[in-house]
C-alpha cells in the first residue's frame, strides 16, 4: 500500500495502551523470552563470534563485552527504554540468537526492532523470519503501533535484503550517523513496515513459516 504525503492521515488515538513489560512469545519453532543473565552462557556460545557480531558499532568478541551487553540491556529496560528477548529453538530449548525492541514511544505508538543477534548455523532460517513476525504481531495486534522500524548498517547487504525480504521498506540513509568503536563512520539505512501494511507483511510471512524446515545439523 502506497502512502500518500499529501494526503495527511487523521486518526483517533489508538485506545490500546503500550503495556510495555517483559513477556515470552512463542511461535511454532521460535521462543522468545524475556533476557536475563540466565541466557548469559547460551548466547556465550556464539554471540562472540566476529561472524555474529561484526555489524555491531562495538565488539562483543570477550566475555566482559557479552556480559556488559546483556547488562546494559537490562539497565535500558529497567528505564522504560527497552525490551530486550532471548531467541530460543523450541524443539530444543537451545538459545541461538536475542533481539529487542527498542525507540519505544508510547505516545505515537511506533518502536523499533534491533540489537539482533543470530548464531551462524541458524542464520538464513525460519529462526529470525519467525522471531521477527512474534515481534511485529506483538507491536501491530497488542500494542497497536502505526509503525515498526529497523536501521541497519549501510554495508551490511545480508541484514539489508533480509529486512527487504520480510516486506520491510527503506525510507533512506542517515548519513555518519554512528562512530564505531574502531573509528569507521557509519551511514545506517532506516526501513519500516507500518499498520496499512501488516496485513499484507504478516500474510507473507506466515506462508513462509509453513514451508517445511530443515534444523541445522
Amino acid at each position: 500500500m502506497s502512502i500518500n504525503s499529501d494526503q495527511p492521515r487523521i486518526l483517533t488515538l489508538p485506545t490500546v495502551p503500550m503495556v510495555i513489560e517483559p513477556v515470552t512469545l512463542e511461535g511454532q519453532y521460535v521462543r522468545l523470552e524475556p533476557l536475563s543473565m540466565d541466557h548469559y552462557a547460551g548466547l556465550s556460545q556464539f554471540a562472540m563470534e566476529e561472524e555474529v557480531w561484526r555489524w555491531f558499532p562495538s565488539p562483543l568478541d570477550t566475555p566482559e563485552e557479552l556480559r556488559k551487553f546483556i547488562e546494559l540491556a537490562l539497565k535500558l529496560q529497567a528505564e522504560g527504554s527497552v525490551l530486550p528477548f532471548t531467541t530460543l529453538y523450541k524443539p530444543t530449548n537451545e538459545v541461538v540468537g536475542c533481539s529487542r525492541f527498542l525507540s519505544l514511544d508510547t505516545h505515537s505508538h511506533h518502536v523499533e526492532i534491533g540489537a539482533t543477534l543470530v548464531a551462524r548455523a541458524w542464520q538464513r532460517s525460519v529462526i529470525n523470519t519467525e522471531a521477527k513476525y512474534l515481534m511485529l504481531r506483538h507491536a501491530f495486534e497488542t500494542w497497536g503501533c502505526l509503525r515498526v522500524e529497523f536501521k541497519t548498517d549501510s554495508l551490511n547487504t545480508k541484514s539489508r535484503n533480509a529486512l527487504a525480504r520480510i516486506g520491510a521498506t527503506q525510507e533512506g540513509i542517515f548519513r555518519n550517523h554512528i562512530i564505531c568503536a574502531n573509528g569507521r563512520v557509519r551511514h545506517s539505512v532506516y526501513f519500516s513496515i507500518t499498520d496499512e501494511e501488516w496485513p499484507r507483511v504478516k500474510a507473507d510471512l506466515e506462508e513462509k513459516l509453513a514451508r517445511p524446515f530443515t534444523p541445522p545439523s
